[in-house]
Parts: C-alpha cells; sequence; structure tokens
C-alpha cells in the first residue's frame, strides 16, 4: 500500500504553487517578499519544482574525499615526525609546505605511498629547478602534487618568480620530467575567494587561469598531463559553495572538450579564511564544519581543513586534531563518505549548479575575447573586479547584512585577545616595485577587530 500512496493525491504544478503563495501573501508582492538576490546576481526562489529541472551532466569524482593534514616545513625533522603522527591519527595524506628548498629524503623518512593513500602534496611557494627536479626524482613510488603555479604567484605577489620565459621554461622542463604519477602544475582559485571574489567570478578566474597554461603548452607536455590541481577556497553559503564546485567541474569538462583533452580536475579544498574571526573564535568551528560538508558534497577529491585558531595561532597539536576529528566525524559518523553524488537531483542544488555555470561560462568567453587572464591581470582588470565584489561584501558585513556571529551579531564584550595573539592576525603590507598590483586576501573582520584591540584594556 505504501508505494501507492501518493497516487491518492493530484500532482501540484509549479505555476499552482506560485498562486496559492500569492494568496496567502494577503496582497504582498511576491517577488520583493520571498526573492533575494545573491552577489553573483542568482535569484533565489522560496520553491523550486520539476516544471523548471534541468540537470546538467557533471562528471563525477567517485570515490572517498581524502583527508589532508597540511605541514609547515621549518625543520625537516619536525615535520616529518608531525606527519607520521597526523596519519596515524586519521589523516589519510600530507601536504607539505615551504617558503626554500629542504631535505626531501628527511621529510619522507619512514612515510611508504601506501601510509598517504591516493597522493603526496606539496606546496612549495618558490621555484627551483634543481630542487623540483630532485623532489620528481625522490618520489617516484608516490602519487605526487608539486603545486607549480607561476600566474599564481604573479597573482598574490605581484612579480613572477623569475620572468614569464624563465618560469614558463623552467615549467615546461619539469614536464617532461614527470613520471606518470606526478602531477606538476596547479591552479590557485583559492586565493580569489580569500581576496573577495564572488563564486562566479572564482569560477571563471579558474578556468582562464588554466586557459593560460593550456595555450602555453599544447604539446606533447600538456597532451600528457593526467590530471591538473585546482586548489579552491569554500566558504560559509552553504549550498551555492556545493554548486560552485559542481559548475567547475562540468565548465571544466566543457574546455576540455574544445582542446580534444582529458585532463582530471583534482581538487583541493580548504575553508575559506575571509569569514574567519579572531574574537569569539570557537564559532570558527561551526564555519569549518559547513565548509568541509560543502566540500565534501561537491565533489573535491581531498580537503585540508583549517584549525578554529588559525587566525592568531601558530600551528599546534589541539587546533590541528580538532580540525582533522571534524572530518572524521563528518566520513565515518555522519555517512558523508561518498557524498559527492548526494546532491544529484536536488532541484535547488542543480538550479544553483546551471545558472553558476552559466555566468561563469560567460565571464569567461568574456575574458577570453578580451585577450585571456594574463592581459587582464596587467590591465589591473581582474584585480579592479574583485576588489569592487571585496567592498560590496565589506558593506553589508559593516551594515549587519552579513553575519559572523559573535563578531558583528552577538559579540561577547568581555572578550579578551589581545595577550592571545602569536601571529599577527592583519593584512602585512610591504611596500615594494611590482610588476601588477598584487591580489590581496583579508578577512572581513579586521577593521573591526582591529578597533576592538585597540579599547582592550
Amino acid at each position: 500500500m505504501g508505494e501507492f500512496l501518493f497516487d491518492e493525491f493530484d500532482q501540484v504544478t509549479a505555476r499552482q504553487w506560485k498562486q496559492k503563495i500569492q494568496f496567502d501573501l494577503k496582497g504582498a508582492d511576491y517577488n520583493e517578499t520571498l526573492l533575494w538576490e545573491s552577489n553573483e546576481g542568482i535569484k533565489v526562489k522560496p520553491f523550486y519544482h520539476l516544471d523548471d529541472f534541468e540537470m546538467l551532466e557533471i562528471p563525477k569524482f567517485e570515490g572517498q574525499a581524502s583527508i589532508c593534514q597540511s605541514i609547515f616545513i621549518s625543520d625537516e625533522h619536525t615535520a616529518n615526525f608531525l606527519a607520521k603522527d597526523a596519519l596515524k591519527r586519521g589523516a589519510t595524506t600530507i601536504q607539505f609546505e615551504a617558503n626554500e628548498p629542504f631535505e626531501i629524503a628527511l621529510v619522507l623518512q619512514d612515510i611508504k605511498p601506501g601510509d598517504v593513500g591516493r597522493s603526496v602534496y606539496f606546496k612549495l611557494n618558490f621555484l627551483s629547478e634543481n630542487f623540483h627536479l630532485d623532489v620528481i626524482q625522490r618520489t617516484k613510488a608516490y602519487a605526487t602534487f608539486l603545486n607549480v603555479d607561476p600566474i599564481g604567484n604573479l597573482v598574490k605577489d605581484g612579480n613572477w618568480f623569475r620572468n614569464k620565459e624563465a618560469d614558463f621554461e623552467l615549467l615546461n622542463t619539469l614536464l617532461s620530467k614527470a613520471s606518470e604519477r606526478t602531477h606538476i602544475m596547479t591552479v590557485d582559485a583559492g586565493h580569489y575567494q580569500n581576496a573577495g571574489a564572488n563564486s562566479v567570478q572564482q569560477i571563471a578566474y579558474a578556468l582562464s587561469h588554466a586557459n593560460e597554461y593550456l595555450h602555453a603548452f599544447m604539446s606533447n607536455e600538456i597532451q600528457s598531463i593526467g590530471t591538473l590541481r585546482f586548489d579552491f577556497a569554500v566558504g560559509s553559503n552553504y549550498f551555492f559553495e556545493i554548486a560552485k564546485l559542481r559548475a567547475f567541474r562540468y565548465l571544466w569538462s566543457l574546455l576540455c572538450e574544445e582542446y580534444k583533452l582529458s585532463i582530471e580536475p583534482h581538487i583541493f579544498a580548504s575553508p575559506s579564511l575571509r569569514n574567519k574571526t579572531l574574537y569569539d573564535y570557537n564559532t570558527n568551528m561551526l564555519r569549518t564544519t559547513t565548509e568541509c560538508m560543502s566540500a565534501l558534497l561537491g565533489g573535491a577529491n581531498v580537503i585540508s581543513n583549517v584549525a578554529y585558531d588559525a587566525v592568531y595561532h601558530k600551528k599546534n597539536e589541539f587546533g590541528e586534531r580538532i580540525a582533522r576529528n571534524q572530518l572524521l566525524i563528518l566520513q565515518e559518523e555522519s555517512y558523508f563518505k561518498e557524498a559527492s553524488n548526494f546532491p544529484d537531483g536536488a532541484y535547488y542544488i542543480e538550479s544553483l549548479t546551471k545558472q553558476l555555470a552559466e555566468k561563469a561560462l560567460e565571464l569567461f568567453k568574456d575574458i577570453e575575447n578580451s585577450g585571456g587572464f594574463l592581459k587582464q591581470v596587467f590591465e589591473g582588470t581582474i584585480q579592479r573586479k574583485i576588489a569592487q565584489n571585496a567592498v560590496r561584501e565589506q558593506e553589508h558585513f559593516d551594515s549587519g547584512h552579513e553575519v559572523l556571529l559573535g563578531t558583528n551579531k552577538h559579540p561577547n564584550q568581555n572578550d579578551r585577545m589581545k595577550n592571545e595573539l602569536e601571529l599577527y592576525p592583519f593584512i602585512k603590507t610591504k611596500p615594494r616595485k611590482t610588476l601588477v598590483q598584487p591580489i590581496i586576501a583579508k578577512r572581513l573582520a579586521e577593521p573591526l577587530e582591529q578597533e576592538r584591540l585597540k579599547k582592550e584594556n
């Protein structure tokens, strides 16, 4: 009897639902009362219906997202100890970050390829031919991601590592020397989000950023690339963030079809830093939990969580353990193990995915028709567009329209943080000559927090 229960009810069309809602509003305007518009210009409706449903064919990452522990290398022995400890405590892969060359053998000592699951990651904030070639040789047993992104360095720092020709020549050398399991290039789209770009901009800039590499290396090297890493920062607009990653995968598949390439997008996701706060810092745990959920549902291959106290504390065992355990609880206790297919067929998420994809594709085409991503970076167009959206977000935060609980809504005025700061939590300015205006990441709460710190006793 149960399977025929709904046969007793007549189907209701989207038009009928809307008429009923308008009747219940008793004269209030439907559009003004129940619709709201996102920063991306997407109008969100109060209900979604099969009548309006269209599902995109999105290539999926099948399987379980890796839980990544990110470790900064200041000392090789310490980094090795922390990596082995994190793997024992539930991490399934490691990302090593460094600002200068290090002894790779010491860092990976006693860490077998099977210990790090599918891959080991490097976030190298420098470019050195000898060192990078050495890493390629010494990590042949691992599936390795090297994170070489000269364009990413240009937009963050304002300069190439050396110059465009030298950087691209070295990148070409590394591509030619890499084994099938060594992935050289990365596109850092997370920085755009942390600087204030909206979801449409992040998708379009990631595509256009990557397209510069496709143009530059349309040769045997690019043909042999099976996987390209994309870094994304995930914000707290829960459903939009799920749709963002899905829309990106869809558009990337279209771009690869145009080139007749088969390059898997390997999405490395981390929670956004833009909405993290110094005061009422425990609330950051709630933010990172929903952000990790969005990353899992959006189909990220690997997730590296951010500790709740990362804004003001140096790396510490407690904060890192909590961050890691958030992901373990989501995967092992909350049934998010293989969550990338969960949103399929959800009318709201499918609608957001389609709209974000359409708007991002339009922006991507505009960039390409205007000469490409690098041309717009050198003209300052990309920087200006991100800054405009960042200012709009800041105005929403300052007015209370954008809420960060415990900071601009229900703050604890007795909270004192001045003596807790181990790290400088605000933008660091270092005037210097640059080729282009760098794109600077900034947290929304910084101006308010600076004022509160001044008033502390």
